[in-house]
């Protein structure tokens, strides 16, 4: 069976989900749980990660919320403060419900140095003692920073979302491959294969636009530490559900079936603890 291991839920409102702008009215919309369900199912998913879409504690809560109300949610990752000083506190709370497995920040366009800062290295410190894994969320550019923070938590269990996020034109950008090849050599970090619809160009692609993409992505991380995730519901902005899921298993035809169910579940599984 399989997990998405990365996909998100709300209850949308204007000014907290300011980032679904006018260009994305598709998602100008709730999608719970009762969206999801049905489309796992036909694709033979047993469960997924709900992921965190706004920085906040309410947040966390919602989505826990909603795990411990469906048991096919396998997991949560959210979102806690790092920069609060009664972190360790918040943790010790929070880390009491079991389908709490990972934290993320939005960090995608956040200034230089960010991830570097005393009190957002403190907050990465704390995840180990309570088995909480970490999501990046960075833009290609980033990459650079992002391997620096990995430098210094050999330990602490660390994934790439949407491969890094590359401008999708074309051949791969030489800076992108180099960085994610670099990254890729710390054990420690895996990478989601999610998001990809949403980096092409206008939204429009075909099959071909990500295979080199993910040529450089598999010959990087291997298949030991790659996780398909669909990003739903952003990714409905650029394909169905079965599309998303499409380039992925297309990609990995040719591959062995446990290679392939280690990417589809399996890895996620480990990584997530589930």
């Amino acid at each position: 069976m399989r997990i998405d291991a990365h996909q998100h839920f709300w209850i949308y409102h204007p000014v907290k989900d300011a980032w679904i702008d006018d260009s994305m009215q598709k998602i100008q919309r709730n999608f719970l749980p009762s969206d999801l369900f049905p489309i796992l199912q036909a694709h033979d998913f047993e469960g997924c990660i709900a992921v965190q879409a706004d920085e906040s504690v309410n947040e966390t809560r919602f989505l826990l919320n909603l795990a411990d109300q469906n048991d096919w949610i396998k997991g949560v990752v959210g979102w806690l403060d790092f920069f609060d000083p009664e972190l360790g506190a918040t943790l010790d709370f929070f880390s009491t419900n079991k389908k709490l497995k990972g934290l993320r920040h939005i960090v995608q366009g956040k200034p230089a140095g960010y991830m570097l800062q005393p009190d957002f290295l403190r907050g990465i410190s704390l995840l180990e003692k309570y088995g909480l894994t970490y999501d990046l969320l960075v833009y290609q550019h980033q990459l650079e920073e992002v391997i620096q923070l990995v430098e210094h938590f050999p330990n602490q269990k660390f994934v790439l979302d949407h491969i890094g996020k590359p401008k999708m034109e074309g051949k791969p950008d030489v800076n992108w491959s180099f960085s994610i090849n670099k990254l890729a050599k710390h054990p420690n970090v895996s990478c989601k294969l999610s998001g990809l619809v949403t980096e092409s160009v206008d939204w429009k692609w075909q099959q071909v636009d990500f295979d080199l993409y993910i040529d450089v992505i598999v010959n990087s991380f291997g298949t030991d530490r790659l996780l398909f995730g669909s990003d739903w519901p952003v990714q409905l902005l650029a394909s169905e559900y079965h599309e998303a899921l499409h380039i992925v298993l297309s990609y990995f035809k040719d591959y062995a079936s446990d290679e392939v169910d280690k990417i589809m579940g399996l890895n996620a599984r480990r990584f997530y603890n589930l």
